[in-house]
């Protein structure tokens, strides 16, 4: 019997602190993460390649007690 691999999606991530203070993308049920703007720039143009029919979800998610104006 084969296991299935459960898809992730953002309110999965929302959940988890591991993420706290980084990017995350989010496509075709796999996360990438970086930890500046540059870095997921650079995952966005290499996911084009690989997943041209797919949208990517982007979000940054700011540290604890962080105030965003």
């Amino acid at each position: 019997m084969k296991k299935v691999a459960k898809k992730i999606s953002m309110s999965d991530i929302f959940k988890n602190p591991r993420y706290r203070g980084k990017h995350v993308v989010l496509i075709a049920g796999k996360l990438f993460t970086a930890k500046t703007g540059e870095g997921v720039s650079e995952i966005l143009r290499k996911l084009e390649k690989t997943y041209p029919h797919d949208t990517p979800e982007v979000a940054f998610f700011p540290k604890s007690r962080s105030l965003i104006l």
